[in-house]
């Protein structure tokens, strides 16, 4: 089934032909200010007219009565009124507004329509080093990451993810060189990667033999000797295993063939400095060939280089991030660049971008450093354990499923291996929408209580009313999605009008590469189901008309949680 125009869309569309008639305007639909209605008894607000009153100096309380002179009423709208000092009030029909909801049941998307000019979206996320164990600061990135492609492709966008692991670099020559001393029968499977480094760590900080032979192991793995290479891919092969433990845990949908780590862009840095070099846009600084991208300076005033070749020959991490630019906008045609990267790398995404514009590969393209804030702990500072270490992803990933195993032993009718399956998903849903649920730009801070709470905004609360409400759907047994909708009571018709909000939360959360409007979104889509069960009998209602009708309120709901939660990369347990 075709999905229909989102609610808002329609109404703005009406607004902008009305004004086009009435005033000879040619606007857009986003410059109608369609918004939902605080207001009891109305459905949806327009502004526009206090803006084109000051436009056309005319009262906007004129503006207004001209606007719905010449506007499209259709099936759609009952008269609307104008209030206060210019706004216009929609209130949609009843009739309408059923056919709509029920249209809803033969709907996979649910009313959400695909882009009509779907983007080829190239989306750095997760990015983890090898050799080292991800860790709680590795979280953010991963889950935004992970729900910003699901919901870019469901809206219709070609997703290019690719998981730029930290691979290369003179930290390497030290990593192989340790692992070269173990005996060979040793060296297959690591184990614990965070003390493997460490330990490589201390030998080359207090061993110079070690130290002088980790340096020559560098100079033959960027050039390529292949034993070097070889003993490099176990050291990758065994951080990866690991990486997908993590993954597979979290429910995160990236897989080796995403991987794009820094060797990979190793043979493209040469031309890159070549081709900077030959535009006129590098100058040499203390021996090293850097950018000076304009509008950058430091609290002195002096200019800000991006360095892109050292003093030694060496190549940084700039150079590698310009490398990924180039290939993915040049070679792969991407049209938008994707960071999900922390906050505190702006300034570095503000200067790639601007050298990357200069140079001309970002030409019809959008790059848009996606940034958050840090996770915290209830002392307000970074997460860490008791011992001031960095907390390993693993580790408190099997901490919520642990807490989570708590809270769902109290369903006794559950059979073990249904509560271990339905523990997995409480605990990684709750960390998953602990980092959704609020603005990405934020610091968040990590509470068990908080987050594994089964009232308010959490994943928690939404597992349970989903789960509630496939408990009624059974005990109501068989039941038609052909069944007409009938919006007899308030509650009924607030829910419908929430359900049909869908289209408009996804929007919303893809326009601002923002998941916790999604989030928001869901909360009051449960918190409408609700009271429609509190004041509108299902099972019991006083006709089988109205018994069905609630019946398909309810599974619409139950459909929009799973496929909002699924969106999220979040399950929905049929029981809890």
């Amino acid at each position: 089934m075709q999905p229909q125009l989102e609610v808002n869309e329609d109404l703005a569309r009406r607004v902008v032909a009305a004004i086009g008639r009435a005033f000879g305007l040619d606007l857009a639909p986003a410059e109608a200010l369609i918004a939902v209605s605080t207001r009891d008894g109305v459905d949806y607000q327009c502004n526009l007219a206090m803006s084109l009153g000051k436009r056309l100096a005319t009262p906007p309380r004129e503006v207004a009565r001209r606007i719905l002179e010449h506007l499209d009423l259709g099936n759609v709208l009952e008269p609307p009124e104008i209030a206060g000092p210019g706004f216009l009030n929609f209130v949609l029909r009843r009739s309408w507004l059923e056919d709509r909801v029920h249209a809803l049941a033969g709907d996979d998307r649910l009313g959400v329509a695909p882009e009509e000019q779907p983007r080829r979206i190239a989306l750095d996320y997760s990015s983890p080093n090898v050799a080292k164990e991800m860790h709680v600061g590795h979280l953010r990135s991963t889950v935004l990451g992970d729900a910003i492609t699901r919901l870019l492709r469901f809206a219709g966008h070609e997703v290019l993810p690719h998981n730029h692991l930290g691979d290369w670099g003179t930290p390497f020559g030290m990593l192989i060189e340790h692992l070269l001393d173990k005996p060979p029968a040793a060296r297959s499977g690591i184990g614990d990667l965070n003390a493997f480094y460490q330990t490589a760590r201390r030998k080359f900080n207090s061993d110079e033999k070690f130290a002088a032979r980790s340096r020559e192991r560098v100079v033959k793995l960027q050039s390529g000797d292949l034993e070097t290479l070889a003993v490099w891919q176990e050291l990758v092969d065994e951080s990866t295993r690991h990486f997908n433990e993590v993954y597979r845990s979290l429910g995160i949908t990236l897989t080796d063939a995403d991987i794009y780590g820094e060797s990979f862009y190793n043979p493209y840095l040469a031309n890159v400095v070549h081709e900077l070099e030959a535009d006129g846009l590098t100058e040499i600084s203390d021996g090293a060939v850097c950018v000076f991208p304009e509008g950058f300076h430091n609290r002195e005033g002096d200019r800000l280089p991006l360095i892109v070749r050292k003093r030694d020959g060496g190549y940084g991490y700039a150079a590698t991030d310009l490398a990924t630019a180039k290939y993915w906008t040049t070679e792969r045609g991407a049209t938008d660049l994707l960071y999900v990267v922390g906050t505190p790398q702006a300034q570095h995404f503000a200067m790639l971008f601007a050298v990357c514009r200069a140079a001309g590969w970002l030409d019809g393209v959008h790059a848009k450093h996606i940034g958050f804030g840090s996770v915290l702990g209830t002392d307000g500072k970074v997460m860490r354990t008791r011992a001031g270490e960095t907390i390993k992803l693993a580790d408190l990933l099997d901490e919520a499923v642990s807490q989570a195993a708590e809270v769902v032993a109290e369903r006794s009718e559950l059979g073990a291996d249904e509560q271990r399956a339905v523990a997995h998903a409480v605990g990684i849903g709750a960390v998953k929408y602990a980092d959704l649920s609020g603005d990405r730009e934020r610091d968040y801070v990590f509470d068990w209580g908080r987050m594994l709470a089964k009232d308010g905004n959490t994943s928690v609360y939404l597992q349970y009313a989903h789960a509630r409400i496939e408990s009624i759907l059974t005990k109501a047994g068989n039941r038609s999605d052909d069944t007409a909708v009938l919006l007899a009571e308030p509650a009924d018709r607030a829910l419908a009008l929430t359900l049909l909000r869908f289209g408009e939360a996804i929007r919303a959360a893809v326009s601002a590469y923002a998941p916790h409007k999604l989030c928001t979104y869901l909360y009051d889509a449960a918190v409408a189901f609700s009271r429609f069960y509190e004041q509108c009998p299902v099972l019991a209602a006083e006709n089988a008309e109205l018994r069905a009708s609630r019946l398909q309120l309810a599974a619409l709901t139950s459909r929009t949680l799973v496929l909002g939660l699924g969106l999220l990369g979040i399950e929905a347990p049929q029981r809890l």
